[in-house]
């Protein structure tokens, strides 16, 4: 290193492109690059300026607290000392009355039948009559009325158009599923009016 104003160009690579591109340095860089020493900490804002020695040097740069390098882990021996390693003993504690077990497993033995399963078993509750099924057609009316109600309202908001088509045809179809139960209706009244 003869002098320290001078640059030396060194030439890496072929390039992004495969041209051949050179580099150059500062005396600084090519030393650093020869000893293979780690990157300084600190360096000055632009490569091109020298820092002078006269500024006030850099303040230590901040980490937020959870970069911090001070770590929150409390050592092994505080953990022991505190009883963290420690385990709970198990203790079995009896979930059911064995006497009232014994007991039962003794009928069960005697008479070949559980008594508990017995008592166990509540008598069947008698059913309440279902809830009168609606009637098809009733609710075939009552879905009519809706769309009517609805394509009311779409006319009163100006959008009548839209839906008119799709309400007509969906109304349409009701009445033929009306049509259709009461069809079977008069030929069940038909055949029972024949028998008697």
């Amino acid at each position: 290193m003869a002098s320290q104003e001078r640059v030396e160009t060194v030439t890496k690579g072929t390039g992004f492109w495969g041209c051949p591109k050179p580099t150059t340095y500062t005396p600084e860089t090519c030393e650093l690059l020869r000893g293979g020493d780690t990157l300084p900490l600190q360096c000055s804002p632009t490569s091109s300026q020298r820092v002078s020695s006269s500024k006030q040097p850099a303040s230590p740069i901040y980490l937020p607290p959870i970069l911090a390098a001070h770590s929150h882990l409390r050592p092994a021996s505080v953990c022991r000392a505190n009883g963290a390693y420690s385990r709970e003993q198990f203790r079995p504690q009896a979930t059911r009355d064995l006497e009232k077990e014994k007991r039962r497993l003794q009928s069960i033995l005697a008479t070949g039948k559980d008594s508990e399963e017995r008592k166990r078993k509540a008598p069947p509750v008698p059913q309440e009559d279902p809830a009168p099924e609606l009637d098809r057609f009733e609710e075939l009316m009552k879905e009519i009325q809706d769309r009517r109600d609805f394509l009311a309202d779409m006319e009163a908001l100006g959008q009548g158009k839209q839906y008119r088509g799709i309400i007509l045809a969906e109304i349409s179809q009701k009445l033929r599923e009306m049509e259709d139960i009461d069809h079977k209706r008069s030929e069940k009244i038909r055949k029972a009016l024949a028998t008697s």
